[in-house]
């Protein structure tokens, strides 16, 4: 793991350069079953092991697109540190891409840029260039542009 550890006001300095990437992160059925009751989202693709096994040209369940980016959250968590950020707000995403599956029992961390600053009442908006890769796999699982808004006291 590489984490950026930094201030609100020295983000702008950090526009364009790499924050860093996070521990691996185990996806388990258990959290793939729990995401789809979530969700309402029980695709046979996701949640039945047998037939996925049998008839999925992955040849086993695959973790949902949306539960892949909804856990850029916690490994974002491990990439960047504002010491005087007192709120963060997810704001909203651009452009979103899952380019290969992720499998059950993968492991999938992420790497994250900082594409830019902008300066808002109380803080700051940064847009992240996001990269979820999957260990031992050539492409990555999703690319996305996340934006977030860190507050600061």
């Amino acid at each position: 793991m590489r984490t950026t550890t930094t201030t609100i006001a020295e983000l702008p300095a950090l526009a364009g350069t790499e924050l860093g990437t996070s521990d691996w992160f185990e996806v388990t059925q258990q959290r793939v079953d729990t995401f789809a009751d979530a969700t309402g989202d029980h695709q046979w693709i996701h949640v039945d092991v047998e037939r996925a096994a049998a008839e999925s040209p992955f040849g086993s369940p695959i973790a949902h697109g949306y539960l892949t980016l909804a856990l850029l959250i916690p490994m974002w968590a491990q990439v960047l540190t504002v010491t005087d950020q007192t709120m963060g707000v997810n704001y909203g995403l651009g452009r979103v891409r899952f380019p290969a599956p992720v499998p059950v029992g993968s492991r999938i961390r992420l790497t994250a840029t900082l594409a830019a600053v902008e300066q808002i009442a109380g803080g700051v908006q940064l847009t992240i260039g996001a990269v979820i890769e999957r260990e031992g796999a050539e492409k990555p699982v999703c690319i996305a542009e996340p934006v977030f808004r860190a507050y600061g006291g």
